[in-house]
């Protein structure tokens, strides 16, 4: 077991991919840098390994197969994970590291809203997605995660060995978030200085399209870890809709005694029943969740004491 790994997943990164991991290598000398190349079609892996990195290969495409496989594979007391395109700036990377060792954090965000982000980022569709990502999972989750697609993070053995990767590609930071968030764990958040890639380095993400996938997680999850909050809303538009359509029906009725529309009524009738089933669905589903959560505290507990009895027969 390591006692720090630093994580670099990689695709396409040759120009940048020498510095990050030099990089890496001054502010953390005690680490072991891990680069996880996916399919790269230039000298990514080769550059990596020059370096003096340690290069595994992930030959399914996407950000999050590769992280499914880097936390499958790695057993370490704290892990570091950094984008591979030089945007992060690594002397941040020991205070991220000490929060994990000394303060007890399961997740220390690397915070770049905070400070440059703004000014650095050319793509104002970017700063539009990220400020919406933010404000929809600090609200529906109620917590303060102030940068939730950044990829620059630490992480405890505890997180790592429990977070259940679902996601393939740009959508894991989110997933990572709310994981962290629902389950209780202890989030920090360090302001970092941002840079924006250099010239000559593209990025991977498509602004719209893995736009819509973040979003579309963050329904999923709400659905998912919130059962009652989501199925609730769905049980408030149905019974809304419901009484909307019915209303003149009964204005009418009263006033004529005739009901002219029965098609409309019955209808109303078996739309509010949906909604009533909604209802029941949440508390069920809720109820399961909540079981679910205390089968989390005893793997974590299980997984503490693992990690304990492992780094100190190797020390």
């Amino acid at each position: 077991m390591d006692k720090i790994a630093v994580l670099i997943p990689c695709y396409n990164e040759e120009k940048t991919i020498e510095k990050v991991i030099k990089d890496a290598k001054a502010a953390l000398p005690e680490a072991t840098i891990y680069v996880y190349n996916n399919n790269s079609q230039d000298r990514t892996a080769e550059i990596a390994e020059a370096a003096g990195a340690v290069v595994r290969n992930e030959y399914m495409q996407g950000k999050g197969n590769v992280i499914r496989r880097m936390f499958r594979e790695i057993d370490a007391l704290v892990y570091v994970m950094v984008d591979g395109d030089d945007t992060y700036p690594m002397e941040s990377a020991p205070e991220m590291v000490d929060l994990v060792l000394t303060h007890n954090s399961d997740m220390v965000v690397g915070d770049r809203l905070s400070s440059t982000y703004y000014q650095e980022n050319k793509r104002p569709f970017h700063n539009f997605g990220n400020n919406l990502v933010r404000g929809s999972i600090n609200k529906l989750f109620k917590c303060n995660v102030r940068d939730i697609m950044t990829g620059f993070r630490a992480f405890s053995y505890e997180f790592v060995k429990t977070f259940p990767v679902l996601s393939k590609g740009f959508e894991i930071e989110t997933e990572m978030t709310i994981h962290a968030v629902y389950n209780n764990m202890q989030i920090d958040n360090v302001v970092i200085d941002y840079r924006d890639r250099p010239e000559g380095s593209v990025s991977k993400l498509n602004t719209y399209a893995d736009g819509f996938k973040v979003l579309r997680t963050i329904a999923r999850l709400y659905r998912s870890y919130k059962p009652f909050g989501f199925f609730s809303i769905v049980a408030a538009f149905l019974a809304i809709l419901s009484i909307i359509f019915v209303t003149p029906i009964f204005t009418e009725y009263w006033a004529t005694h005739m009901v002219p529309r029965f098609p409309t009524l019955i209808v109303c009738c078996f739309v509010m029943m949906a909604a009533v089933i909604s209802m029941f669905a949440g508390i069920i589903l809720s109820t399961l969740a909540i079981n679910d959560r205390r089968q989390f505290e005893m793997q974590l507990n299980m997984l503490h004491r693992h990690k304990d009895s492992d780094y100190a027969k190797e020390k």
